[in-house]
């Protein structure tokens, strides 16, 4: 199985990097973990298939990890997608998909798909399962617009995905990350204590606990960018594909 950096920038592609979005693959599985902005044109620049992507997990539902979904929507539409596809999120993905969509495509969100798409409400600590894939969400910490936030542990053939999507530090990502075969972090900054961000300094404190196999940082700022030569710790790159 193996896990495909297609986007790993911030909001504001510091560092020229796409937005937030992974696409994971293995015998049985193909899935995209969110679906920014930058996404749609990110997995054609990789020679990625969208039509064999069968399920897009949203952190939660700022332009940078949600705002791409219109667009691959539509990609479907006009490339005679037949393939089923869910889509999976917060509380709220239904309503709020609607919005986005008709705000950037008016009646987009109206017409009549040649495929079929489900979406999907998770709850937090309640896991749900898509075929070979096992989802299972944890609250965390990133403000009061654009919510709810998840992280998400994910169980996939025999082997375990965490990923905290954007936070700053909470006591769930013990439990969403520990013992993860890769545990993706964010890390917006080296040491400064900012709301709603975690860290590198904060993360460290607490890796003991989370006892990750991989730690691959991702969503970094200009100061953390900048210091990339001078930490042990693994950075995520735009198209870096890690095997797991």
């Amino acid at each position: 199985m193996r896990l495909h950096f297609v986007g790993c920038g911030d909001a504001f592609g510091s560092g020229g990097r796409y937005n937030t979005c992974f696409h994971v693959t293995g015998e049985k599985v193909n899935f995209l973990i969110d679906c920014g902005a930058s996404s749609l044109p990110a997995l054609k620049r990789n020679g990625i298939s969208r039509e064999e992507i069968d399920l897009v997990l949203i952190t939660h539902f700022h332009g940078d990890h949600f705002g791409g979904l219109p667009f691959l929507l539509l990609d479907a539409q006009f490339t005679r997608r037949t393939r089923p596809l869910v889509i999976a999120g917060p509380e709220g993905i239904e309503r709020r998909l609607e919005q986005v969509m008709e705000a950037l495509f008016e009646n987009s969100s109206k017409r009549e798909r040649r495929f079929e798409l489900r979406i999907v409400e998770l709850e937090a600590e309640a896991a749900t399962s898509f075929g070979a894939v096992d989802v299972t969400p944890f609250p965390v910490v990133h403000g009061d617009s654009g919510g709810p936030f998840l992280g998400y542990r994910i169980e996939v053939e025999g082997r375990i995905i965490a990923f905290t999507g954007d936070t700053e530090w909470t006591d769930a990502l013990i439990p969403l990350g520990r013992d993860a075969d890769l545990f993706i972090s964010e890390c917006y900054f080296y040491d400064r204590a900012v709301k709603n961000h975690l860290n590198l300094k904060t993360l460290q404190a607490h890796l003991a606990e989370i006892r990750p196999k991989r730690l691959i940082l991702t969503h970094m700022g200009d100061e953390m960018l900048a210091r990339l030569d001078s930490i042990a710790c693994e950075a995520a790159s735009d198209g870096l594909v890690v095997e797991i």
